[in-house]
């Protein structure tokens, strides 16, 4: 029923009626009948190659752009698709994207404080909750570390993830997470932004990695292929991908997650007939909400 939950919780975030939810499910439909599923070798553009396990689908972007547009999110131009779980119980999407920033150096990684990067990506997310509160969006706030910044120096990866709450939220209501990973490659990065729950994440944590791992930047394309004679350099160091630039992508994302473990019994008419037929769509299977 998660998955179920992530789409019909969509729904009750954005007070969806019954012609939305049939938005929602025909995206959703759209999404899975265009993905791939592993085993398969899924080609990032012209930049990397995702070797996907067997139990998740890739969803294509052009699907994935109008699977998030019709849950309320805007996603931007440097989308490349989604990986959903083919696991009915699952209760996480992840977003994947490409930047074309340039090559990004990780020198700060050395001597950055995680207190400070904390501070900058709430200051960032402050800044963007402006722009949120203008078109009628929920402002939501950081939290604190569901785990701190960490870089891999040899293979050029990031991890981090914080937690976040719509503001003036009820005291025991769920809390949104991206646990956020990223490949730094020659001509900028590859980013994969797993979207849950604070209740789940911990036990998704391992997803996330695995995928990370699953990802390798064609030959020319990786990090130690960067040609400082010739290759932009990015405007901005690693650290930006944990405080400023990260609060913009955040802001996208955090819409969903606030509401991912929300009971299914509050959503109403409509999203009760959006999960039946998400349900029949994973090949009628039955459990008891």
């Amino acid at each position: 029923m998660g998955m179920m939950r992530l789409f019909a919780a969509g729904c009750l975030g954005l007070l969806l009626g019954v012609g939305h939810a049939q938005d929602v499910e025909s995206a959703f439909k759209a999404a899975y009948a265009a993905a791939q599923r592993g085993p398969a070798e899924v080609t990032l553009i012209d930049q990397a190659r995702l070797k996907l396990p067997a139990g998740y689908a890739f969803v294509p972007k052009a699907q994935a752009l109008a699977l998030l547009d019709a849950m309320g999110n805007t996603p931007g131009n440097d989308l490349l698709g989604m990986i959903l779980p083919e696991n009915d119980k699952a209760n996480w999407f992840i977003d994947v994207s490409y930047e074309a920033s340039g090559y990004i150096k990780d020198d700060d990684a050395r001597d950055w404080n995680a207190e400070e990067l904390l501070t900058s990506l709430k200051e960032g997310t402050e800044e963007g909750n402006k722009v949120r509160k203008e078109r009628g969006i929920p402002e939501f706030e950081v939290i604190g570390w569901v785990e701190k910044p960490g870089y891999d120096t040899g293979s050029h990866r990031l991890v981090w993830s914080a937690n976040t709450r719509n503001k003036n939220a009820p005291a025991g209501e769920e809390q949104g997470v991206n646990y956020n990973t990223y490949a730094l490659g020659r001509e900028g990065y590859i980013s994969m932004n797993l979207v849950t729950g604070m209740s789940t994440v911990e036990a998704e944590k391992p997803v996330a990695k695995q995928l990370l791992g699953a990802l390798e930047f064609n030959s020319g394309k990786r990090y130690e292929d960067f040609d400082a004679s010739n290759d932009k350099v990015a405007e901005y160091g690693l650290a930006a991908l944990v405080g400023g630039v990260a609060a913009k992508k955040m802001g996208l994302l955090a819409i969903i997650g606030a509401f991912l473990a929300k009971s299914i019994k509050l959503i109403g008419v409509a999203a009760i007939a959006l999960i039946a037929a998400i349900k029949r769509f994973f090949g009628g299977k039955s459990q008891e909400s």
